[in-house]
């Protein structure tokens, strides 16, 4: 059974930066397509980042481009997701999911809440 665990939210000023960390157990990193969403009070979950396989290839939604850089380390198990020039928009609780055979994200971690105060 693969689990994640999320960690590395908080409250953080306009501008400032965190780095969440994704935690994998019963499974491995580098095979699946490791993903981030986020859910802000009141709206839909939304895609932010990915990163495919063993190539490694990411892929991130328009709004986070050029902030977010998501990371894995193979030896640890663990995917990551730095988030640098933070807006009060990015608030939301963040969620890292796992695609283990390219149909779809079976697995999801129990979220971590990121607040961005102006």
């Amino acid at each position: 059974q693969v689990q994640l665990v999320e960690s590395g939210g908080g409250l953080v000023q306009a501008g400032g930066s965190l780095r969440l960390s994704c935690e994998v157990s019963g499974g491995t990193v580098s095979r699946y397509t490791m993903g981030w969403f986020r859910q802000a009070p009141g709206k839909d979950r939304e895609f932010v980042s990915a990163i495919i396989g063993s190539g490694g290839y990411t892929m991130y939604h328009d709004s986070v481009k050029g902030r977010f850089t998501i990371s894995r380390d193979d030896a640890k198990n663990t995917v990551y997701l730095q988030m640098n020039s933070l807006k009060p928009e990015d608030t939301a609780v963040y969620y890292c999911t796992a695609d283990l055979d390219g149909v779809g994200y079976d697995y999801w971690g129990q979220g971590t809440q990121v607040t961005v105060s102006s």
